[in-house]
């Protein structure tokens, strides 16, 4: 599938020397990298806690102003409550 990528013109010069080194086309050379950027990725994620993984999107929602994340526990638990209720009434 073609894609188009822009580069600066220090690294056409590196995909173009290493795809000559290489023995490879320009194309190559690139789809390896990214598939050695994505193993990468993938190694450095392992080991990490759930936590780890996400705290970065910790935060970041914004509720306008509904407090939606107060007594969450409570609600939760209400919740439950009522979903019994109405199972043992059927």
């Amino acid at each position: 599938m073609p894609t188009s990528v822009r580069l600066d013109s220090g690294t056409e010069l590196l995909v173009r020397r290493l795809s000559k080194q290489r023995g490879q086309t320009k194309s190559e050379v690139i789809r390896e990298a990214i598939q050695s950027l994505s193993k990468q990725e993938k190694s450095h994620s392992k080991g990490q806690t759930p936590y780890e993984r996400i705290k970065h999107l910790i935060g970041i929602g914004d509720s306008g102003g509904q407090r939606l994340s107060e007594n969450t526990g409570e609600k939760f638990y209400q919740m439950l409550v009522k979903d019994a209720r109405e199972r043992h009434s059927r």
